[in-house]
């Protein structure tokens, strides 16, 4: 089953009255801006999905930008979402699919089975001929689902500096901060050292969609993956991280672990060492 749906696909489901759950996963900056972009404009029958309440915790230097919900705050956003076996979890968002990754990896990792992702997102929707509706979105369902963290393997900081050296560790953040030429949402520029650049838009076409399996295959091939249980992905803060390892399973290479505190917890850390340059 692809975990990838269209926006063609999408809207013939919505027509048939199939059951879903659609989750807008809009991030704005300030307070309530988020639930007020939803609430002018989103796809017709769905939730809002607040990724900084539902999906992270509070940041710190300790942990990175969008640290890993706590099992309450998972409790808290299966209950106002509504989630349940019954209706198929279908996440979109309009920036670039970050926000849609990151439900799709913390929803599946909660245990929550089969979530797809709007292929090219809210944007998708719109190229298509299709209009947006405005108001406060659908009434969530009964909420039937239990979390269940740790269905996707991460991995913490401590465990970083004992990986094994056939370990591959993609960044997945764009070349120029992987090489230390810019950074402006962290405290250093760099990478960890030993890490591979596989930028997240090498991945996409430049409308936003994943690029067919065959091809993503071989980019993850070309960086060294040949056992996706050997290969840890980090980015920034999670975002485009969960979006890469989204592309490992629609190519068919599930198993890669997520560094979730990723760049942010680890320059943030005055005694780890940054690499810069290739």
């Amino acid at each position: 089953m692809s975990l990838l749906i269209s926006a063609d696909e999408l809207a013939e489901s919505i027509r048939h009255g199939e059951k879903l759950t659609i989750l807008a996963c809009l991030w704005r900056p300030g307070e309530g801006a988020s639930e007020r972009q939803f609430k002018g404009d989103h796809i017709p029958n769905s939730l809002f999905c607040d990724p900084a309440r539902h999906l992270a915790m509070a940041p710190s230097s300790r942990q990175g930008r969008n640290p890993l919900p706590s099992r309450q705050t998972l409790r808290l956003a299966f209950h106002e979402l509504g989630l349940d076996l019954a209706h198929q979890i279908v996440v979109y968002d309009d920036n670039k699919s970050l926000m849609a990754a990151r439900a799709w990896w913390v929803l599946t990792w909660a245990g929550v089975p089969g979530v797809k992702m709007l292929d090219g997102g809210y944007q998708a929707w719109l190229q298509s001929g299709r209009q947006g509706a405005g108001g406060p979105g659908n009434l969530a369902h009964r909420n039937q689902l239990v979390p269940n963290p740790g269905q996707l393997p991460t991995v913490t900081m401590d465990d970083m500096y004992a990986l094994p050296d056939d370990v591959v560790v993609i960044d997945a953040r764009e070349r120029n901060r992987f090489i230390g030429r810019k950074e402006r949402l962290d405290l250093k520029a760099g990478h960890i050292p030993g890490a591979v650049n596989l930028p997240l838009e090498e991945l996409v076409h430049p409308n936003g969609t994943f690029l067919p399996a065959a091809e993503l295959r071989q980019k993850f091939e070309h960086v060294g993956v040949e056992d996706p249980a050997k290969v840890v992905v980090y980015s920034g803060s999670g975002l485009h991280s969960a979006a890469t390892i989204f592309a490992m399973h629609h190519c068919g290479l599930p198993g890669a672990a997520h560094y979730v505190g990723g760049w942010s917890q680890w320059c943030a850390t005055p005694t780890n060492a940054v690499q810069r340059s290739l």
